[in-house]
């Protein structure tokens, strides 16, 4: 593969708010999202704007219907929320706790899954931001054995 253009990862997601704006504040303080790039448009609409954790990246951007009919926050489809962001924490239960106090919807709590010692042992957590969509924070606990 090529390499990825200077500062973008391999991969990056897009998420649609009603309030853009609002939410990424909430990203910022709830998540420990840090903002890379915020362009705003007429009367304050998030247009475009880079979210950055480590070296994820997320855009964040208001609803822009009349140009993109079928990019809509959870809120506008019912709740529907067809993809979930799962980021990597260093801790879990201190991520958690400061979701929570931010005003997430904790899913579910800090819990571990262990997939055998082949595999990994992760401990991680669910939740709902302000707009409605899904993600999942874990942290590695134990590594797959290499293999012999």
């Amino acid at each position: 593969m090529k390499p990825t253009p200077p500062g973008w990862p391999r991969i990056s997601s897009a998420l649609y708010y009603e309030d853009a704006a609002r939410a990424i504040d909430f990203l910022c303080r709830a998540f420990g999202f840090e903002v890379r790039l915020k362009i705003e448009g007429d009367g304050g609409r998030i247009e475009h704007s880079e979210l950055v954790y480590g070296e994820g990246l997320i855009m964040v951007a208001s609803e822009k219907l009349e140009k993109f009919p079928k990019h809509r926050a959870p809120a506008n489809v019912g709740g529907a929320n067809t993809q979930n962001m799962m980021v990597y924490v260093d801790d879990v239960e201190a991520h958690c706790k400061r979701a929570r106090e931010a005003g997430a919807k904790i899913i579910s709590e800090p819990t571990t899954h262990d997939y055998g010692e082949e595999y990994w042992e992760d401990r991680g957590y669910e939740c709902e931001d302000i707009g409605g969509h899904g993600w999942w924070f874990y942290q590695r606990i134990r590594n797959p054995k290499p293999k012999a």
